[in-house]
């Protein structure tokens, strides 16, 4: 059965209502606070059944932990997690060219869920990241996110390296993000079968990650500047591959 846990803020639960609305059990909202949009997003739950609570504004920031939640939360069954046997159907259902963002390391569930809505918007088959040594869907991660983690498959893999040689096996082209790397991102053939690959900020891809990788590409960037943040960094490769894309056709 699906954990269950709280999305915060009405893009999540709007997000939410869109792809799934049978996976929010309940909502609460600020007494007192309902403008326009969640006036609007209350009679959406409302056609579809969903129990609402007016609650005092303590008892939501209860429920956030501390993070912003623009006066509404929703309690909602996670999403089935995926795992490294998932890849071949996913494989299978993105055609000739698929683009998976590989995220090895990035724990802060902020950066996970601005990568993923990077993801999301640039038409990405998947996110992949390893089950250990990094985050996973939480419900900070659903609000960075602005609600396409529910619909984005997040695939937590096992070995991350293994997982990379599986896609390889199966014709997808491995590329890592490197600032030492010679090779620019704008050089590099991106229009086939892709997996782009980003490290954290910190450390960057560990030693095995990078010796998967069929190539090392950097971003060409001004010299007073040693690195962006990643998920700016995924934004920069994702639309690399969705500009040459579009070109090619």
């Amino acid at each position: 059965m699906s954990e269950v846990d709280w999305l915060l803020g009405p893009n999540a639960i709007e997000a939410q209502l869109a792809d799934d609305p049978s996976r929010l059990l309940e909502v609460l909202v600020e007494q007192g606070r309902r403008t326009a949009r969640i006036e609007a997003l209350l009679q959406g739950l409302k056609r579809h059944g969903v129990a609402v609570s007016s609650v005092p504004r303590e008892t939501l920031d209860k429920r956030a932990g501390g993070e912003r939640h623009q006066g509404i939360a929703a309690r909602f069954r996670l999403p089935e997690s995926l795992d490294d046997g998932d890849l071949p159907a996913l494989l299978e259902s993105a055609g000739a060219a698929p683009l998976f963002l590989v995220l090895d390391g990035v724990t802060d569930p902020h950066n996970l869920g601005a990568c993923i809505r990077s993801a999301a918007a640039a038409g990405a088959t998947a996110v992949i990241v390893p089950k250990d040594r990094a985050v996973g869907l939480t419900p900070v991660v659903l609000r960075a996110s602005a609600g396409t983690a529910v619909r984005m498959p997040l695939v937590r893999v096992t070995n991350l390296a293994r997982a990379l040689e599986a896609l390889k096996a199966r014709g997808v082209w491995v590329a890592g993000a490197a600032g030492e790397a010679s090779q620019l991102l704008y050089d590099c053939d991106l229009r086939g079968a892709m997996a782009l690959v980003l490290g954290s900020e910190g450390e960057g891809l560990r030693e095995l990650t990078r010796k998967t990788c069929d190539y090392l590409l950097k971003i060409p960037m001004h010299s007073a500047v040693e690195s962006l943040n990643v998920s700016v960094a995924a934004g920069v490769f994702l639309f690399e591959a969705v500009r040459q894309r579009r070109k090619a056709g």
